[in-house]
């Protein structure tokens, strides 16, 4: 299992110069804390995003390990998007920056 700190370390790594997403993503970790990416801003700070996936820690690290298919598990309930029409736009983006986490 990895720590916050560890998937945040993975994070600002992949994200480097610019996350390439052209928008604020946070993963609320359900009582764990926070991931905000905005461009190469990556901190652990509870700020307002234009999509927030929340999602159990595991599961995010599942998730970029190509562990866990982001489909099931918001149809599972197990990933909840804020809003899906932006999520789906960000999907191709989002994959790339999980790439670079492996």
């Amino acid at each position: 299992m990895a720590t916050l700190q560890e998937l945040t370390d993975r994070v600002k790594t992949a994200v480097g110069d610019d996350s390439g997403l052209g928008k604020s993503l946070k993963f609320n970790l359900k009582g764990d804390g926070v991931v905000y990416i905005n461009g190469a801003e990556v901190s652990n700070e509870d700020k307002p995003a234009d999509l927030t996936m929340t999602i159990a820690l595991d599961d995010l690290v599942a998730m970029g390990e190509g562990k866990l298919d982001p489909m099931t598990a918001v149809m599972t309930g197990r990933l909840q998007l804020s809003d899906m029409g932006v999520a789906m736009g960000l999907q191709g983006k989002m994959q790339t920056l999980f790439n670079k986490m492996r």
